[in-house]
């Protein structure tokens, strides 16, 4: 079935709330939600949501929670009221703080269990003993799939494998996407599993990335972007240049 929404999700990596209502207003329809992360919740708290909810949109609150299962629960049950879509906890927290975090978010709220973060590669995940990062992340969906989990978080790279896991009616979220890379060749990156597609004049921390396309393609259902869009000098320009990327892969995930 062929996609006619857009699947990007705008991460407002700020921690000025004008500067990120800014953003949000100017990508306009070519997103379909933002995301605020620590940086902006911790400057600017629950206001954040609530300022962004009001403008319209629909909103994934990326905490990361990981704790004991009790302090996930309360900490859940307190963000709750936010009405947020989506909002990220650990899911190398174990099946107990998953299920906590699940009985705690009782309004539109969807638990996204997070896998393995973009930035890790696999001498990082082997350092920590964790494997490779496809066995990795195939063992923590696995985990957050037992538990309950109808979101997850994962990167491009993983997100097929993720995908035959866990079949169509749960939601995968990949960060790690980039534009193709400009010149000769643009459009061809697909899936790359090392260091990421530069973003110009920006520090990138990125190390399991995909081009939209081939995110989509691969079974995800949304696509974090940040940089490209916001650094851009035209962010509205870059938005919909992304997103329409991201289209022509056609059906995606669901």
């Amino acid at each position: 079935m062929q996609r006619t929404r857009s699947p990007i999700v705008l991460a407002l990596d700020t921690d000025d709330l004008e500067e990120a209502r800014a953003w949000a207003a100017s990508a306009g329809p070519a997103i379909a939600m933002v995301k605020v992360g620590l940086q902006l919740f911790g400057a600017q708290g629950p206001d954040a949501v609530r300022a962004l909810r009001a403008d319209g949109h629909r909103v994934m609150l990326d905490l990361k929670l990981h704790d004991i299962p009790a302090t996930v629960g309360r900490a859940v049950a307190a963000l709750d009221p936010l009405g947020v879509d989506l909002l990220t906890v650990h899911a190398s927290g174990g099946a107990a703080m998953l299920r906590a975090a699940l009985r705690a978010a009782t309004g539109r709220t969807l638990v996204a269990a997070v896998t393995v973060l973009t930035s890790l590669d696999a001498d990082d995940l082997a350092e920590l003993g964790l494997g490779q990062p496809d066995v990795a992340t195939e063992r923590l969906a696995r985990v957050a799939l037992d538990a309950g989990c109808q979101a997850l978080v994962c990167s491009p790279v993983e997100v097929a494998r993720v995908r035959a896991l866990a079949g169509p009616g749960v939601t995968l979220v990949c960060p790690g996407v980039r534009p193709p890379e400009p010149g000769p060749g643009a459009g061809g990156e697909g899936i790359r599993a090392g260091r990421a597609i530069a973003v110009p004049g920006a520090a990138d921390d990125q190390a399991r990335v995909a081009t939209p396309s081939a995110a989509l393609a691969a079974g995800a259902d949304l696509l974090v972007v940040g940089r490209p869009i916001t650094r851009a000098a035209d962010p509205a320009a870059a938005a919909g240049a992304i997103s329409a990327e991201a289209l022509a892969a056609g059906g995606g995930g669901r």
